[in-house]
């Protein structure tokens, strides 16, 4: 099947069997279990009428499954190091699996890529990115970009120096490998102040995205490490030349050469943990009236950018989320943002910055958002939260967390609520409708040319909404949490809609009170669920 580039990221679907209309008529078709419960964030994909999916813890299991029918065509175990949790700071998720050639590509928890043969699950090869014992798991499939799967992988709370690595697909061996944070020597090395670049943080820890027809791989990149700025630079609003690159980026790259040609910075000198990773999204959108393709992205730091996919030139920047006060803006001459004043709002060491919104989880965290180019909306899982924080002195030590902070994050935003589902038009850059929830940490989205929206919560409903209106048309109790995006397919001309479920375990530890209701508000689990018109 060949895919447009316009279609990238969106989690858009032509199909339309299901509309507005009928959607209550959803039934469980069959279900898989993954053999792991907690944290499961895996979206499948769709290989001919074969699903593939994966669990949590590693994965411990990869699954080829008869899409029609649920069975089992083959199930992939790798064996992890019983010490590797303790390396994955924000759970021991995996979130699926990319294709290409006849093969299936996945990243570890043990900081290893492996290639399998699709039809039999038959191990090609498994390379070594990078030693795990450092603070650096991979919990996000890679990027297909020619002849090459790149990725990136986990540890900016570790000290990482993050990275983009390709191999080659039908050997393993490796490519090109680009450090995301300029070691000494290399260009913008210098905007680290002495060495803290070698501990520097600025993981490409999720997914990526590649445009053939421009010919760059696209990716975000994490939070400089320390969280605490006073060892990286001046420790203010006034940032000068420390804007610690490429960290809370977006980074172009060259597939054939892995250099990078262009970058945008999101948060200069980040002390807030806003990580720039989000997934990019593509489209094409009047610009100035003419159409562009641009990536769009919902930034942890509470603003929604619109970029120029063929130079990086911001079109726009809003708040998508209420509260921002952080800054009170985007610059658009300088892409920069505009810092709330006093460095008030900006924590330094030995200096606290109250209730900023929002918290290091950011407007939006991970799970993604998706974009209907029939509504030209995007609709993107939010969340509502503030934090105290503050700086202070820490070493570095190998494999431990490197924060150098002091930090409160169990506080609910403006309204009480803890996030929800918010419908935001693009090119206006305003909110059309949202539903809100009273917890945080909801699921990723799917949207479809029938106008539907299908997203899961952190209390284990699958709803189905109206893209228009933001109306809940049907909804099934998944009985676990959901975080993972659903997705839909066409086989034999009968849609199918699928969603994994299981609740998070980690994150909830950092929040508190709003942590306990999230672990009460479901018991962890571990299914795949598919649904059909009855």
């Amino acid at each position: 099947m060949k895919l447009s580039t316009k279609l990238i990221n969106t989690r858009y679907s032509d199909a339309k069997q299901v509309t507005t209309a009928n959607v209550n008529n959803l039934q469980v078709k069959w279900a898989l279990q993954l053999g792991t419960n907690r944290s499961q964030e895996s979206t499948p994909i769709l290989v001919g009428d074969t699903m593939y999916v994966t669990s949590s813890f590693g994965p411990k299991n990869v699954f080829a499954v008869n899409a029609k029918t649920g069975e089992v065509k083959w199930r992939h175990s790798p064996e992890m190091p019983k010490n590797v949790d303790q390396f994955a700071c924000c759970d021991v998720n995996s979130r699926g699996v990319a294709h290409a050639n006849g093969k299936i590509f996945f990243g570890r928890l043990d900081a290893k890529l492996t290639a399998l043969d699709a039809k039999s699950g038959k191990e090609l090869w498994t390379s070594t990115v990078v030693d795990y014992t450092q603070g650096t798991v991979i919990t996000s499939p890679p990027t297909i970009a020619k002849n090459l799967v790149i990725t990136g992988f986990g540890g900016g709370e570790y000290g990482v120096v993050g990275a983009l690595v390709a191999y080659d697909q039908n050997t393993g061996k490796e490519v090109w490998r680009t450090n995301t944070v300029p070691q000494a020597g290399e260009k913008n090395s210098d905007t680290w102040k002495g060495d803290s670049g070698k501990h520097g943080g600025g993981a490409a820890w999720f997914i990526g995205s590649y445009d053939p027809k421009l010919n760059l791989v696209y990716y975000g990149t994490s939070n400089p490490a320390p969280w605490s700025a006073a060892v990286r630079g001046n420790d203010s609003s006034e940032v000068g030349k420390f804007s610690n690159l490429y960290t809370a980026s977006l980074v172009a790259l060259n597939p054939d050469t892995g250099n990078i040609q262009w970058h945008y910075q999101f948060t200069p000198h980040d002390a807030w943990d806003y990580d720039g990773v989000n997934e990019l999204v593509f489209a094409d959108l009047p610009v100035e009236g003419k159409t562009t393709p641009v990536i769009m992205q919902a930034n942890r730091n509470g603003f929604f950018y619109v970029i120029d996919r063929a130079n990086g030139k911001l079109v726009s920047a809003k708040p998508f989320v209420d509260g921002v006060n952080w800054a009170t803006g985007v610059d658009l001459k300088t892409g920069s943002p505009i810092e709330a004043p006093g460095n008030v709002k900006r924590p330094g060491l030995k200096r606290k910055a109250s209730n900023v919104c929002p918290n290091l989880l950011g407007g939006k965290n991970w799970m993604p958002m998706s974009y209907n180019k029939q509504t030209g909306l995007v609709y993107i899982p939010t969340l509502n939260l503030c934090m105290d924080m503050e700086g202070l002195q820490e070493d570095y030590k190998r494999g431990q967390f490197y924060l150098s902070v002091n930090f409160d994050l169990g506080k609910m935003g403006p309204g009480g609520h803890g996030g929800g589902l918010k419908a935001w038009d693009p090119v206006k850059q305003k909110e059309v409708w949202f539903q809100k929830n009273s917890l945080p940490f909801n699921g990723g989205t799917m949207t479809t040319a029938s106008g539907l929206v299908f997203a899961g919560d952190i209390q284990g409903m699958f709803r189905a909404f109206d893209g228009k209106t933001g109306k809940v048309l049907w909804q099934f109790n998944t009985g676990s949490g959901i975080t993972a995006a659903p997705m839909t397919y066409v086989i034999d001309g009968k849609q199918y809609v699928a969603v994994v479920s299981g609740r998070t375990q980690s994150i909830p530890a950092f929040l508190g009170e709003i942590g306990e209701k999230m672990v009460n508000a479901s018991p962890e689990g571990g299914t795949l669920f598919v649904f059909a018109l009855n």
